[in-house]
């Protein structure tokens, strides 16, 4: 797989970024990506951090030869009917 087609597949996952009181900053999670998650004092810092964790985890998976999941998930906001 090419440089390009690697960015391609690793900038399709959805994140979710969201305030967490009870850590006190920002946590990133990819949902098509079991575990991948990242935290930060502000809500770049996360979205940086998990960045990198996405890398990483495509990274590990490529080299275990663990089957690297297509970007599925869709809040539910952006699902319609029919």
């Amino acid at each position: 797989m090419s440089i390009g087609g690697r960015r391609r597949l690793m900038g399709d996952y959805h994140i979710n970024l969201f305030f967490s009181e009870e850590d006190g900053g920002y946590i990133a999670d990819i949902p098509d990506l079991d575990s991948c998650s990242a935290f930060g004092e502000t809500p770049e810092e996360a979205l940086q951090e998990v960045q990198r964790a996405k890398a990483a985890w495509l990274e590990a998976a490529r080299q275990n030869g663990k089957p690297i999941p297509q970007p599925k998930y869709r809040p539910l906001i952006y699902q319609t009917g029919g």
